[in-house]
């Protein structure tokens, strides 16, 4: 197991300079730059910005320079010096930025996350022990609305409910005072009292869909000799269900890690914008439609990098959690 985790973080390193290499390419490839955008901005409100302004603000950034020259400082500053580069758009550094919105976002998605298997699995399992009865298709027929009802739609319906019928204020995180107040009790608590409705909207797509692949792999998993045998023996039928096809039939959850560690970072953009949640979606949509390169670049950086360990991760708690797979030495 050792060796193994060893040899994949290894072939880590030269995938993540392969994925950054491609990202930052790839935030390059729109025709102009964030400059050429900005100076169209101003041109349209009316301003006039000179030549020479215009050329010293390319230099300052490095937008004159080959492409490769460009990543190479980039790459450069944050091996060596944790430095991510600076936001041209916000007049900030791109770690300070994320930073500020990245521990919200995290909060926000991992309760959202853990809601939904919570919910999901035990109303799959009885979906499936319980197959083709009333509370099944019950079921059945709500997780298939949440499933098709788009995040933004939800999100929508549930601000107009909470303010006509509820008489509550569901934009953003925080109240205005706590906003950019210094972390303290009285700011958790204001995040609390506004973090449910954004938790309930993100955790029904996710309940839903999990409903369906529990239901789906466990009734897979019943029809198989093993449980048969289980049976015959006289195995606790509460115990033969959870102690091996339910472990089984949860292994989809432990395989999309991966993607679930790069959904903590994007967050639900849509739902984000919608509910004017201090997130780090909306600033990564923002990053990439100005093209503010090292912003924009930095959040593929960051949502590449956890892909790769949550593939890592899942693979290791596959292993764990299926005796039928064996990682190869």
């Amino acid at each position: 197991m050792l060796a193994y985790i060893a040899r994949r973080v290894l072939l880590m390193i030269p995938t993540i300079l392969l994925i950054s290499i491609i990202s930052f390419i790839a935030i390059q490839l729109p025709p102009g730059d964030f400059m050429t955008s900005y100076v169209a901005g101003m041109r349209t409100m009316g301003e006039n910005i000179e030549q020479e302004a215009i050329d010293n603000l390319r230099a300052r950034y490095g937008l004159g320079e080959p492409v490769y020259v460009q990543y190479y400082k980039w790459m450069n500053g944050i091996i060596l010096r944790g430095d991510w580069g600076q936001s041209m758009e916000w007049q900030k550094p791109v770690k300070e930025l994320i930073g500020e919105r990245l521990l919200l976002t995290v909060i926000l998605s991992l309760v959202s996350l853990l809601v939904s298997w919570f919910i999901a699995i035990p109303i799959g399992v009885y979906s499936a022990t319980h197959q083709y009865s009333i509370p099944d298709y019950v079921m059945s027929i709500i997780s298939f609305i949440g499933v098709g009802v788009p995040g933004f739609l939800l999100a929508l319906i549930i601000m107009y409910f909470a303010q006509t019928q509820l008489n509550m204020n569901v934009g953003g995180l925080f109240s205005e005072k706590y906003i950019n107040a210094p972390w303290s009790l009285e700011r958790v608590i204001d995040m609390l009292k506004h973090l449910w409705i954004p938790v309930v909207i993100l955790a029904v797509e996710g309940t839903a869909g999990g409903i369906r692949t529990t239901r789906a792999n466990l009734l897979d998993e019943l029809n198989k000799p093993y449980v048969e045998l289980a049976r015959a023996k006289g195995l606790n039928e509460w115990k033969l269900i959870w102690k091996y096809p339910v472990r089984i039939a949860l292994n989809p959850f432990f395989s999309t890690v991966g993607w679930s560690l790069a959904s903590l970072i994007s967050g639900a953009t849509l739902i984000s914008v919608v509910l004017s949640l201090q997130t780090t979606g909306p600033m990564q949509l923002r990053a990439l439609t100005s093209q503010d390169m090292y912003l924009a670049g930095s959040f593929l950086l960051i949502l590449s990098v956890l892909t790769i360990i949550g593939t890592l991760i899942s693979d290791i708690l596959l292993a764990w959690v299926d005796p039928r797979i064996r990682l190869e030495k």
